[in-house]
């Protein structure tokens, strides 16, 4: 017998068991992103995806955003059926506006229409990060524009949900003009006596930061939203400075008198009710 032979591995025979596996069904639990909690998924839909440890505000979709703040049954949406096509032949991007639009089941990047909240009857346009991280091409900016002229048109206020990466790559200047655009129309709307409510979802940055998300009567955010132009590394690299660990929060924001109020998200539907109280006479239903 040679040493090796003193350390081969044993081979022992195994006992079948007839006891099946336990499995932890998908999407049972989630993970808080900020502070490690782990919830069941049910309880943290129950506390509109806000973690009870820490109070993270997880993202919401369009639709979850819609059905959580507008009066049941009362929406009634805008557009629905206009897509994005690739006006720059950009490589990839009939691909990807294809896989973007089977994982959300959105057709772009914002959801818009009108419905009432709390009696009120109001427009409204939702951004969804989960399409295409909320970017905005030409069918994000024309569907926007169209809900501020409808509120415009039918003297409704006008209140906007921003969550974006800013303008898409993939459309290029065609993409960038959509600031320009629906900042013209919001001018022409306010300009006329409408009342515009701007409310930042974690994250809202770049072209959307710089443009209609920015120009409310009044700028709500929810706690520890990102807002901001460029991101934390180019402007440290630019200015060659440390910027506060809290640097483009909503609270850094609001300290810095760019937000009127930073509002939890259990509180934004009665926020929004009592501002529309404020400015019109409640009404049954939707107009017209």
């Amino acid at each position: 017998m040679q040493i090796k032979d003193l350390f081969s591995k044993k081979k022992y025979a195994t006992i079948p068991t007839e006891r099946p596996k336990r499995e932890v069904p998908e999407g049972l639990m989630n993970k808080c992103p900020k502070c490690g909690n782990i919830q069941y998924s049910k309880e943290l839909e129950k506390n509109l995806k806000v973690c009870s440890s820490c109070g993270y505000h997880g993202r919401l979709s369009a639709r979850e955003r819609i059905a959580m703040t507008l009066d049941e049954g009362s929406f009634v949406e805008y557009d629905e059926t206009m897509e994005s096509v690739d006006p720059l032949n950009f490589p990839g991007y009939k691909a990807k506006l294809e896989q973007q639009k089977a994982k959300s089941n959105l057709m772009d990047s914002v959801v818009s229409g009108e419905g009432a909240i709390g009696g009120f009857p109001v427009v409204v346009a939702v951004m969804s990060f989960d399409f295409f991280t909320g970017s905005m091409g030409s069918v994000a900016g024309e569907k926007i524009t169209r809900a501020i002229e409808s509120a415009h048109l039918k003297k409704l206020p006008l209140i906007i949900f921003s969550t974006s990466s800013g303008a898409r790559m993939q459309e290029s200047i065609l993409s960038l003009m959509q600031m320009a655009k629906t900042s013209a129309a919001l001018a022409k709307f306010q300009g006329d006596g409408g009342l515009y409510i701007s409310v930042f979802t974690d994250p809202t940055t770049g072209g959307v930061s710089a443009s209609f998300a920015s120009l409310g009567d009044y700028n709500l955010a929810e706690p520890g939203a990102l807002i901001g132009f460029a991101g934390r590394i180019v402007i440290e690299q630019t200015i060659r400075q440390k910027l506060p660990d809290n640097f483009q929060t909503a609270e850094f924001n609001m300290q810095h008198g760019q937000l009127d109020k930073v509002v939890h998200r259990k509180d934004m539907r009665t926020m929004l009710t009592k501002l529309l109280d404020m400015h019109m006479v409640k009404e049954v239903s939707v107009s017209e």
